[in-house]
């Protein structure tokens, strides 16, 4: 019996001495616990969401997925920018169209947030013109943000305006054009971006760039609107815009124009 009760006293002093655990010590423990490895594989195997099936080849190439802003057969998804007239740019026999000197702008009719484009260009076999108009054209998306097209095959320029760069914000990461005359391909994966019901910048819009197969632009984060003079800075605009190809004064044709939305908001 002694032995029983020097026991119990035992452990009930050892529990008064016992310092409690503090709060620190009590989240370690649950993280410890949290962190714990799964033991079987099913615990790491989802099942939802499912992602939409997409045909890749689906019209004559074309994503089942995606939008052909432009085949060649018609510019009925496009009007001119200034006032929303019939667009003059010149339809082509061989499924392209080319600019038409001081006609002005283009844009699509259909309203974009973030996507993935795909655009081929080229400029004139023969040119006599240097630097900047030398086939000086330029990919806009939402309007504001351009990715430059020009031919800088044996014509230097500034390289914060050169081909595939974000016009005066970023320098591309290698120059993959093709000879002059020959179809280039831009691959752009753009997100726009996001403002709050102040008008604030909430995120920054971004864009990565193929040109030719070659990355050249890495999820560049853009610093604002295009500016030709002066820093550029965001200023809110609509969540959806539409895409604007630039008349420049140069012969620059365009074909296989096509647009996969990256937004369920789009329409």
């Amino acid at each position: 019996m002694k032995k029983i009760v020097v026991v119990f006293i035992s452990i009930i002093l050892f529990n008064c001495n016992k310092k409690p655990e503090t709060s620190q010590e009590v989240l370690n423990k649950e993280v410890v616990e949290d962190a714990i490895e799964p033991t079987t594989p099913e615990e790491t195997e989802f099942y939802e969401p499912l992602p939409p099936t997409v045909n890749p080849t689906a019209q004559n190439g074309v994503p089942s997925d995606a939008i052909v802003l432009f085949d060649g057969s018609n510019l009925d998804a496009w009007e001119h920018s200034k006032d929303g007239r019939a667009v003059e740019w010149l339809l082509n026999a061989d499924g392209s169209m080319t600019v038409k000197d001081k006609s002005g702008d283009i844009r699509t009719k259909q309203k974009f947030g973030s996507v993935q484009l795909h655009v081929e260009w080229k400029s004139p076999k023969e040119t006599q013109a240097k630097g900047q108009n030398r086939a000086n054209s330029g990919v806009f998306l939402q309007e504001r943000y351009e990715v430059q097209v020009l031919d800088n095959n044996d014509n230097d320029t500034y390289v914060n305006g050169q081909v595939g760069s974000v016009y005066k914000q970023s320098v591309p990461l290698a120059k993959a054009s093709v000879p002059s005359g020959k179809w280039n391909t831009y691959d752009i994966i753009y997100h726009a971006p996001e403002f709050n019901d102040k008008g604030e910048k909430t995120k920054s819009a971004t864009v990565t760039v193929l040109h030719n197969g070659v990355l050249i632009q890495n999820h560049f984060e853009l610093e604002g609107p295009t500016a030709y003079i002066g820093k550029s800075s965001y200023f809110p605009h609509p969540e959806k815009m539409p895409l604007r190809l630039q008349d420049h004064g140069d012969l620059v044709s365009f074909r296989n124009i096509k647009i996969r939305p990256l937004s369920v908001k789009e329409e």
